[in-house]
């Protein structure tokens, strides 16, 4: 198992580092064909002073006088290494840009997955617990209603109510505590739609099982019963659906930065585009691809670790069918003496 395991891992690190290297010859093509000259709109403007020759020295330091072909490889063994190269505005290091709004952005993104947590769970929890009215009806909409509102919107209404009626926060001061926790409520609350709707669903097959009615018969309480039987073996999904959600997790940050006026990459992806500054932007899209793409990574080789139920079958991934999903001692969700 252990053999194959490692295996495994070597192979889908493999391909995991071959999508981040089409994702970033593809964002090299996209920027490279985009309408619009960077060099004459920003080099040859008159406003920034620069003579023809100086042009010409920044064009040949770019190598932007070279073919495209080289420019990409030239380009690739730079982000290898780390060199994001100069933004074309500011002629600052991208990486120094970026190193300077990121940690306002990982804040903003990691409270946002913990509201969505700590709502998609209770959500789960009342749809098992709570009187069938409450539990089957208006919880089991909330995921349907959460997806439908978009962040900017519950934003929006969260800046009226807590900021200007209730004043919690101000919104002059948008890195506050206050301000980031209701930021990263708009953020979670769409997010915890997706995993809620997961973990409804497998908590309802696994509350079906023989092992949850003798959990039940030997008297164990609500909590107890939900945290140690039911969370556990519903838990595997759930991972997927979290490094699925990481996309809509960043492009959220980026739209909620923009809400409540918070200073991170948001900001800079927008002022990069409105000027054509297009190492900023290359960087930024290449980077949100490396995240995606280790975090899906990571999910996917924590499945045999998470339930040993997983088993690895050469190139493909087996999953416990449903009707042997029963657990058995020593195995997620198994009722032990």
């Amino acid at each position: 198992m252990k053999n194959a395991y490692l295996a495994d891992a070597a192979k889908r690190l493999a391909q995991a580092i071959a999508v981040i290297v089409l994702t970033y010859v593809f964002t090299f093509v996209v920027v490279s064909i985009l309408p619009g000259d960077p060099i004459t709109n920003i080099l040859r403007d008159p406003q920034n002073g620069f003579t023809e020759d100086q042009i010409r020295a920044i064009i040949a330091a770019q190598g932007l006088d070279k073919p495209l072909l080289v420019q990409l490889g030239t380009s690739i063994s730079h982000f290898v290494t780390g060199d994001l190269g100069l933004s074309m505005r500011s002629t600052r290091p991208v990486s120094t840009l970026i190193a300077e709004v990121l940690p306002s952005t990982l804040i903003l993104a990691s409270a946002g997955l913990a509201v969505a947590l700590l709502l998609a769970v209770a959500i789960a929890y009342g749809t098992q617990f709570l009187p069938r009215r409450l539990g089957q009806g208006v919880l089991r909409a909330l995921p349907s209603l959460f997806l439908s509102v978009p962040n900017f919107v519950i934003g929006l209404v969260l800046i009226h109510a807590f900021g200007f009626q209730l004043g919690l926060f101000r919104v002059i001061e948008p890195e506050s505590a206050w301000a980031t926790f209701f930021a990263a409520i708009a953020l979670g609350i769409p997010i915890s739609a997706q995993i809620a709707e997961v973990l409804i669903a497998n908590l309802d097959h696994e509350s079906r099982q023989e092992y949850i009615a003798v959990a039940r018969s030997r008297g164990l309480g609500q909590t107890r019963l939900f945290i140690r039987h039911l969370l556990k073996p519903s838990s595997l999904p759930v991972v997927s659906v979290i490094a699925l959600t990481i996309g809509e997790l960043l492009g959220g940050s980026l739209i909620t930065e923009t809400v409540f006026g918070r200073t991170g990459i948001g900001s800079l992806v927008q002022r990069s585009a409105a000027t054509q500054d297009l190492p900023v932007l290359q960087a930024v899209v290449s980077l949100a691809a490396v995240v995606f793409v280790l975090v899906n990574l990571l999910a996917d080789l924590a499945y045999p670790l998470l339930d040993p139920r997983v088993k690895l079958l050469g190139d493909a991934r087996r999953l416990p069918a449903a009707a042997d999903t029963t657990p058995t001692a020593g195995t997620p969700g198994a009722v032990t003496p």
